[in-house]
């Protein structure tokens, strides 16, 4: 069997993480069970998410034990296997960790997939993975759009907001403003991800980011896809329209809080609005995958939506590449190549 590099938590971030809280370790590769087979890793998908994972708090998710490699969803292929299920060869996604070969079995996680259909199989990470779907079953079941709604999205740049924004568009919305952090990602919000306006939260107290989307909308917002949390959370619930709704999808602005989380100071506007906030999260749609997969991939191919992924090499670079999430260093869907 190959040595196998992985990734490993060994103590708990108290804030933003640092080295010390990670190993690069090599070592045996598991024998297979009867039913198991042995995936070779070739991408490992970075998300926000992660980062509530490695806490030692309850969770949908129980956090990584302590000497194990960081969780994360993995493209890769069957490199051994001992079930018919899964022969050698098979392309498959799913949730393993930051390691060159994860150990699976047939009835688990994983799905086999055809990279034949997609430009690349990272895509299965990105628009046709969790993050689209996220977007896809969230902005139109959680949201619960109406035609001619004005949308405020957060995080608006990021893979998933810079898709919940599309998504508006195509199904109907009147304006979508999207906030994002700088005038380059504000730009490629207008440009390339076809947003209405676009509001830079750099520099911008809660006044000013309150006023600024008062200015783009000033009959108020009637959905916000909520990624961020803090401030800009407080500004969209200070310019809520009657019976607004409110997709809760991520607190980015808070993972790394050392003295603890913030909190929204603003959510009796969702007494005098009527409005209403629920929380999302995508593992409530994976028997519908096949429904949003489908119409997102014809999305695609009608050039209705458009996406962006970046890909950092080496497993050794999984933290300065995870800490992007959180400066707003990348550009699209955060992605390590763990393969050489």
């Amino acid at each position: 069997m190959p040595d196998n590099r992985r990734f490993l938590l060994v103590r708990r971030p108290d804030g933003a993480p640092v080295a010390d809280d990670f190993r690069l370790e090599t070592g045996p590769t598991p024998d297979l069970a009867e039913g198991q087979f042995l995936i070779r890793n070739h991408y490992a998908s970075l998300d926000p998410a992660m980062r509530g994972w490695m806490d030692d708090e309850p969770s949908y998710m129980p956090p990584i034990p302590l000497g194990t490699p960081v969780r994360a969803s993995t493209v890769g292929v069957v490199a051994e296997s001992r079930t018919d299920e899964f022969p050698v060869g098979t392309w498959v996604v799913g949730l393993n960790a930051i390691e060159e070969y994860s150990v699976s079995a047939a009835g688990g996680f994983s799905q086999a997939i055809d990279p034949a259909m997609v430009p690349s199989p990272t895509n299965f990470l990105s628009v046709l993975g969790a993050v689209g779907m996220t977007a896809y079953f969230g902005y139109l079941e959680v949201c619960k759009p109406n035609p001619g709604d004005v949308v405020l999205v957060t995080g608006a740049a990021g893979a998933v907001g810079s898709l919940v924004g599309q998504i508006a568009k195509a199904n109907g919305a009147s304006k979508v403003i999207g906030i994002a952090g700088g005038p380059e990602k504000c730009a490629r919000l207008i440009e390339r991800y076809k947003f209405d306006a676009a509001i830079d939260y750099r520099g911008k107290s809660l006044d000013d980011l309150t006023a600024a989307i008062a200015a783009e909308a000033p009959d108020g917002v009637n959905v916000i896809f909520e990624n961020v949390g803090g401030d800009i959370l407080d500004a969209g619930l200070n310019n809520l329209a009657m019976y607004a709704r409110i997709g809760l999808c991520g607190l980015i602005s808070e993972y790394n809080n050392a003295g603890g989380k913030t909190g929204a100071r603003n959510i009796w506007q969702l007494i005098v609005k009527r409005a209403s906030l629920t929380g999302l999260l995508v593992a409530d749609y994976v028997p519908r995958f096949g429904e949003g997969i489908a119409q997102m991939a014809a999305w695609m191919q009608s050039g209705t939506l458009v996406f962006d992924e970046q890909i950092d090499e080496g497993i050794e670079n999984a933290l300065p590449a995870f800490l992007k999430l959180f400066s707003g260093g990348n550009d699209g869907k955060m992605i390590l190549k763990v393969a050489p």
